[in-house]
């Protein structure tokens, strides 16, 4: 029984070491970018991998809180995401002169068309 213990001990510390150098890998990621999308995806991956540790202590310690404290963190981190991307499409839009509201839409689409006639 003890050997199935720590068996499952040392898996679990193995799984939160990889899991800690891949957070450092996508950390290097989202400050290199090279776009503004790869550094959106950088940081979903990094809260990804925060919650899988969350929950492997969750087993580890066998505190049954850590799993409510995951789902907060996920919610948040999903949250978070949803934001950057909204500020993401903002900008995008600004930067390609369209406008952003619903009734754009039929603008946004002939300015696209006479771009693409032009080119």
């Amino acid at each position: 029984m003890e050997l199935i213990e720590l068996a499952y001990n040392s898996l679990m510390t193995g799984a939160i070491m990889i899991l800690a150098v891949l957070i450092i890998c996508s950390m290097i990621r989202s400050v290199l970018g090279p776009r503004i999308a790869d550094r959106i995806i950088a940081v979903n991956m990094i809260g990804t991998m925060i919650i899988m540790i969350i929950a492997i202590l969750s087993v580890y310690l066998d505190e049954n809180y850590l799993v409510d404290i995951c789902l907060i963190y996920a919610m948040i981190s999903f949250l978070g995401v949803v934001v950057l991307c909204k500020v993401y499409t903002g900008v995008y839009l600004k930067k390609k002169k369209m406008l952003a509201n619903m009734e754009a839409i039929e603008t946004n689409v002939a300015s696209c068309q006479k771009d693409n006639e032009v080119a």
